[in-house]
């Protein structure tokens, strides 16, 4: 089921199997992905690396990540646009940013209990009820069924993450850290550039993360710097030295040096060891079934 505003408003609501599990792969600008797991195993490659999402699971995705369908059960997909739902913008009514969309290195997974699933599938239901209304409320209302879809998933990350245990102020500032690195990790290096515009001083950043138990904000910044390495290398063609001028890195060396102690590996080296396992397994990262 697709709908399409008037300015270009988009959401899609469908149910994904083996039969079509290569819509998954469908492009769309700026968008925003939940991808409820209802049965079976679902195996995706996410930025080069194999996950295996187990049954009421739901994985947050954003046009940032690169994934590749290797295969699904039953799988329910809502995708929609900024247009259709600016999650930045509507912060405030959700509490999602930093999260479960644009936070940082890791992938969001939230599980999913019995009872948890009837409040889900209700709302998933009235979507798609919603989806085939054709009136002029049924924009807003599909807005309303997605956005409290969207706090019940924060609701629940919260929980199982254990986020934060000394209050919104302070849950409020780790999401907003995550949230800036993802905006400015190409220019920003470093925890006193973030301290920064937080307000905060470095070591007060980092002791409230401790606290959180939480990681250290200088991992999180590098994990984010080590990530988008590692889609520069493996979904561009772009040289080396082009990708860490790019990233904000003051030469190739120091770069290199960087990615080597993360990795264990060369930047070249990792590229070509990637590339080769997966064409070896007949998967390529330039070939469709991949979301861009």
């Amino acid at each position: 089921m697709y709908y399409l505003g008037q300015s270009s408003e988009e959401l899609v609501v469908k149910d994904l199997t083996t039969f079509n599990q290569h819509e998954l792969t469908a492009f769309s600008k700026n968008g925003l992905l939940i991808l409820w797991n209802i049965e079976g195993e679902m195996v995706l490659y996410i930025d080069h690396v194999e996950h295996r999402i187990a049954a009421n699971r739901i994985v947050f995705l954003t046009e940032f990540h690169k994934v590749t369908v290797r295969s699904v059960g039953l799988v329910r997909l809502i995708r929609f646009n900024r247009s259709f739902y600016c999650i930045i913008d509507h912060d405030e009514e959700v509490g999602c940013k930093g999260i479960l969309f644009y936070g940082s290195a890791h992938v969001p997974v939230i599980t999913v209990s019995d009872e948890e699933a009837v409040k889900f599938q209700t709302l998933w239901e009235m979507l798609s009820l919603e989806m085939v209304s054709r009136d002029n409320l049924q924009q807003e209302m599909l807005q309303m069924m997605l956005k409290r879809f969207v706090i019940l998933s924060t609701r629940l990350f919260k929980k199982q993450y254990r986020l934060p245990a000394t209050g919104k102020v302070q849950l409020d500032t780790i999401r907003e850290f995550n949230y800036l690195v993802e905006s400015h990790f190409r220019t920003k290096h470093t925890v006193a550039a973030y301290a920064a515009l937080l307000n905060k001083s470095p070591k007060s950043l980092t002791n409230l993360f401790a606290l959180n138990g939480q990681k250290k904000p200088l991992q999180i910044i590098q994990d984010r710097l080590l990530l988008e390495a590692r889609r520069q290398l493996l979904y561009t063609d772009k040289i080396v030295k082009e990708i860490a001028y790019e990233m904000g890195f003051e030469d190739l060396q120091t770069f290199s040096r960087f990615f080597s102690n993360k990795e264990g590996v060369s930047p070249r080296e990792y590229r070509e060891r990637k590339l080769r396992h997966f064409i070896k397994e007949g998967k390529n990262a330039n070939t469709p079934g991949v979301i861009a």
